[in-house]
């Protein structure tokens, strides 16, 4: 069972993830101005040999990405656009697809992580999430569950995610139903992540069987009002998700 903890964009923090016996530990380049981030570097310096470190970056100029493959050698780049909205599957995927083969051919040892968006729960049938899982498993090393959010008054869910074209950091589990088939039929794993939290873990794990969980909003610190603070972790919050994925592994053979 991969345990996988994102927004780590400190040595220092990456040093206490690896202590705990996280598995991969992942950072972001929220910037492509500012693609090139010393201290997300001292990161992946500290996890190299230790645990497995991907990188999300949210732009997808292909020289640009390979600058920075070039400049961090992560072990998992990771892509995680929106992919599709009410009308169905976006034509960037067809450029997105050749990107990642391009990543595989001129990087053979960095493994290559596509999301693939699922709806909330019950809204399911509303993404067209295992046709992409079909597509991106072609050109992909691992696939990783996200919850795309499908606002009422807009057609255009794509825009309408926590960061405009992407999706992730919604703090909303994916319909588990659709999670569960994707990791049925894929040919390469798949990492469940969508609002998992020490709380829901163990239960995700058991309805979906994936090779591994993720968590990112959940796991974060909180400001006064409750709300979750980006790139800050709650390190008791991200002990006890461990244990619970652990727990989870325990009673869950893997399928």
């Amino acid at each position: 069972m991969i345990i996988q903890i994102y927004e780590i964009q400190t040595a220092e923090e990456a040093e206490v993830l690896i202590a705990m016996g996280v598995d991969h530990i992942g950072s972001v380049l929220v910037s492509e101005s500012n693609w090139c981030d010393p201290a997300v570097k001292a990161a992946l310096t500290a996890s190299r040999g230790r645990a497995r470190h991907s990188i999300i970056p949210l732009f997808n100029t292909p020289d640009t990405v390979f600058r920075v493959i070039d400049y961090y050698r992560p072990d998992i780049i990771h892509f995680c656009e929106a992919l599709a909205d009410a009308r169905g599957i976006l034509p960037a995927c067809d450029s997105l697809m050749r990107l990642q083969e391009n990543i595989r051919e001129r990087f053979p040892d960095v493994d290559v992580m596509r999301s693939i968006p699922i709806a909330p729960a019950g809204r399911g049938g509303e993404v067209p999430s295992l046709e992409l899982a079909g597509m991106f498993a072609l050109v992909s090393d691992l696939l990783l569950t996200d919850t795309m959010m499908l606002p009422a008054s807009s057609s255009d869910a794509a825009e309408d995610q926590p960061v405009k074209g992407f999706v992730g950091i919604t703090g909303h589990t994916c319909d588990w139903e659709i999670a569960r088939e994707m990791v049925a039929g894929s040919p390469i794993p798949v990492i469940l992540a969508g609002g998992l939290s020490p709380e829901n873990v163990h239960e995700a794990i058991l309805a979906t069987r994936p090779a591994g969980v993720d968590s990112c909003t959940a796991t974060n610190a909180r400001d006064a009002g409750g709300a979750p603070v980006r790139f800050q972790k709650d390190m008791a919050r991200v002990r006890r998700f461990i244990e619970e994925a652990r727990r989870a592994k325990d009673a869950a053979p893997a399928p």
